[in-house]
């Protein structure tokens, strides 16, 4: 049987179609740990759980419709979770996101290959209580800081009358998204699995966010991704904004030096490189929302003339983008 690359996210994908109980972390720690990340070591890995696997190589690869899913098969895009066969069509698992495929195709791009997993009645992740209890502390944890950060958002919102424009409120709402989206972005550059990224990247193309990020248009001077100098961008201006009303005129103009950006973006998308990163395009649009707030809301007519605010915004945007681009070599070592 051919040994195509586990992923990380496949075997929690496939003990949540066997039912087998498990937690998340645990499951992509153990695949990490493998030493060959094969489905021969996936199998044995799965013994672990209380599963059984066995291999199987189909001549006649209209067989598949004898095989009662789910059951792992091989095919150029990597390891599928089959999950429903039907004479005309196939619905698949990859990379946690359901597609349906006509039969006559997904037999053409399948190799044969399969791997069939059967649990015992009591199959479940080792120490399945001691991790599932730990999953959820962690996950509390999450909840706990996402809830302390709208506190506080809150209460910067209200003392510092940031209700009182509303121009600085579709301002706020503009930033936290811009902040989402380059958040997203930076996951794709690092290669981390993110369902919604995923989702979000088809709308304009498949694949096209991977392949944009891949090219080496997609650094700042060959240093920097402009994932990080976006999200760099909008993190250091929704915390000015919150902290600092004073300077909201030199936010403005900063908005401002960053529109020609957009433009070589959308060219080099178009023309260079042919393909379409939905989520660069999102973060774009964001930036001209931004301008356009600005500008009705009078705020750039503000930012003259010139003052040192202006300069020491520019030096925190920059300090930010060189404290994440230290950081995401251990971030990406660390995803391995």
């Amino acid at each position: 049987m051919a040994n195509p690359t586990v992923s990380h996210s496949l075997i929690n994908d496939y003990l949540d179609a066997l039912g087998v109980p498990h937690t998340s972390g645990y499951s992509e720690k153990r695949v990490k740990g493998m030493p060959f990340k094969t489905l021969f070591g996936l199998s044995k890995l799965l013994e672990e759980y209380g599963v059984k696997s066995e291999g199987y190589y189909l001549a006649d690869k209209r067989e598949i419709l004898e095989i009662t899913p789910p059951f792992l098969a091989n095919t150029p895009l990597g390891v599928t979770i089959v999950m429903k066969t039907t004479p005309s069509s196939v619905t698949y698992l990859s990379q946690g996101a359901s597609e349906t495929m006509p039969l006559q195709e997904f037999c053409k791009a399948w190799d044969g290959n399969v791997m069939l997993s059967f649990p015992e009645a009591d199959a479940q992740e080792p120490d399945y209580p001691l991790h599932a209890r730990i999953e959820f502390l962690m996950k509390a944890k999450k909840w706990v800081l996402a809830f302390a950060c709208a506190v506080i958002f809150t209460y910067l919102f209200i003392i510092n009358g940031l209700y009182a424009h509303l121009s600085i409120i579709f301002i706020s709402v503009i930033d936290i998204a811009g902040l989402y989206l380059t958040y997203l972005l930076v996951q794709k550059s690092l290669k981390i699995h993110n369902p919604t990224a995923d989702r979000v990247c088809k709308v304009l193309e498949e694949g096209g966010c991977d392949s944009i990020l891949q090219l080496s248009a997609s650094k700042f001077f060959g240093l920097f991704g402009w994932s990080e100098v976006g999200f760099a961008y909008f993190s250091v201006s929704l915390f000015s904004l919150l902290l600092l009303p004073d300077i909201w005129p030199w936010l403005a103009l900063c908005n401002l030096c960053c529109l020609p950006f957009t433009f070589w973006s959308i060219w080099y998308q178009k023309f260079r490189a042919k393909k379409w990163c939905t989520l660069c395009v999102c973060v774009q649009g964001s930036l001209w929302l931004l301008f356009f707030c600005y500008l009705f809301g009078g705020w750039l007519r503000m930012a003259w003339p010139l003052s040192w605010n202006f300069f020491i915004l520019g030096l925190t945007y920059l300090a930010v983008m060189l404290g994440l681009n230290a950081l995401m070599p251990l971030i990406e070592k660390d995803s391995d």
